[in-house]
């Protein structure tokens, strides 16, 4: 099993009273809550903590791309991979990943990740989303109905970017480029492990299948909510005919370590409830773009929505007859009190969290059966942490990930090795002969 340290890198200094006084941590968030001199010591520290979980032996480090967002500080998590594939020596660098149709012209991903696999010698996983509706359709202005057929266009145009043997002309819909001549050539031949993060569309999942790529669900809502996903995911993989590799998927798991589950609690609270809380205060308006989603995927959604409806009133109907009117009434009125009590305390606690399975905590040993359990379940081989989430401080950032690396890890890396080869995962040079950083004072 591979294990990578995710870092999203959030604004740690956002107001607590942020979702009653500001709409949105997303797209017209506002500009003056940003302090430049802060963002120095917290990039600074961010960097600090991805290169200490490469030291740890993490096998991985992830980076993504977000724009205008408050919960992610990487608009381009390029510069992020090549400021640490330069201090690091093992740990694959994992972009989740450039949004293809955000570049105009695409061959500059193609340039720019043909960079980072040499200057780390042959550790880059590309990652290539589509993009969210709040990046692509409301901070870059891409029309959402186009935005499918443009990243299928410039991927194409990347590999072949990657793998002709002469110049080329391109005459897409999107992109028109004369002499296209992408010179340096990946060390990956015959380009780069490339890794699909996405949610649940069924468009994915078959180009995924296709194409031979990993999929990877990047959901920040933990592993008890992602099982119908990866259900829907392995159940169309088997439509397609292909093997149930854990190797071919990947996922994202909020991670706390500590020496008992008490402890965690404490420890992991105030970042956790900042995430959820704080961090994931998105406006309803950016949420969805109209388009956005393809008519195969709104059918399928509306399909299950409709089957969900039936079956629910099938429930209540059963019930129903079940039950005297008074019970119902009765029902119906703590229902309703509980609806209004919620609505009036928005607000997610730790325990409600860790309830529902947002974020894995407990002594290392219980850590490690949870996610033990998690792989297994969603049949999962590549497995993305995130040791540090929210406002969480840098030397507790660094006790997670140590306790992690040192203690957790070890009671995972054997998952799936004897059964299956990992074929989605970088062939980097041999160790000897990479070229390693100078020395201080060298």
């Amino acid at each position: 099993m591979k294990l990578l340290w995710f870092h999203l890198m959030p604004y740690t200094d956002l107001p607590e009273d942020f979702p009653e006084k500001h709409a949105s941590v997303w797209v017209d968030i506002d500009k003056g809550l940003f302090d430049p001199v802060k963002a120095h010591a917290i990039y600074n520290d961010f960097l600090d903590e991805v290169e200490y979980a490469a030291e740890m032996g993490f096998d991985g480090v992830c980076f993504n791309e977000h724009h205008a967002n408050g919960y992610g500080l990487m608009p381009s998590p390029n510069l992020m991979g090549a400021m640490v594939a330069r201090r690091t020596q093992d740990a694959a660098i994992c972009i989740m990943g450039a949004s293809l149709a955000l570049y105009n012209p695409p061959i500059r991903v193609a340039e720019e990740f043909a960079m980072l696999d040499l200057v780390s010698g042959g550790r880059l996983i590309a990652g290539m989303p589509v993009g969210s509706p709040m990046d692509t359709a409301y901070c870059y202005s891409v029309n959402p109905s186009m935005l499918r057929e443009r990243y299928h266009e410039a991927h194409d145009l990347i590999i072949k970017a990657w793998t002709a043997e002469e110049n080329f002309d391109w005459h897409g819909r999107h992109y028109q480029l004369a002499n296209v001549n992408v010179w340096q050539r990946p060390i990956q031949d015959p380009h780069p492990t490339i890794w699909i993060p996405g949610g649940s569309s069924v468009e994915t999942w078959a180009w995924c299948a296709e194409q031979d790529y990993l999929y990877s669900y990047l959901s920040y809502f933990g592993y008890k909510a992602a099982r119908a996903t990866m259900k829907g995911y392995w159940a169309r993989m088997a439509e397609l005919e292909k093997d149930r590799n854990p190797f071919r998927a990947g996922f994202l798991q909020f991670v706390g370590v500590a020496d008992s589950r008490e402890q965690a609690m404490e420890l992991y609270r105030e970042p956790a409830e900042y995430f959820y809380n704080v961090c994931l205060h998105l406006d309803a308006r950016w949420a969805v773009a109209p388009g956005y989603q393809s008519e195969l995927n709104t059918r399928m959604r509306t399909q299950s929505m409709v089957e969900r409806a039936a079956a629910e009133a099938d429930a209540r109907r059963a019930a129903a007859a079940a039950s005297t009117a008074a019970a119902d009434r009765q029902a119906a009125a703590k229902k309703a009190g509980e609806a209004t009590a919620q609505s009036a305390s928005k607000r997610q606690t730790m325990e409600e969290i860790v309830e529902r399975g947002y974020v894995v905590i407990g002594s290392p040993d219980e850590v490690a059966e949870q996610l033990r359990e998690l792989a297994v379940d969603l049949n999962v081989g590549q497995l993305m942490t995130l040791c540090q989430f929210g406002n969480m401080d840098k030397d507790t950032t660094f006790y997670n990930t140590e306790r992690f690396a040192k203690e957790v890890a070890p009671q995972l890396w054997p998952l799936f090795e004897d059964e299956w080869e990992n074929r989605w995962w970088p062939k980097a040079l041999p160790a000897n002969q990479r070229r390693l950083p100078r020395e201080k004072g060298r």
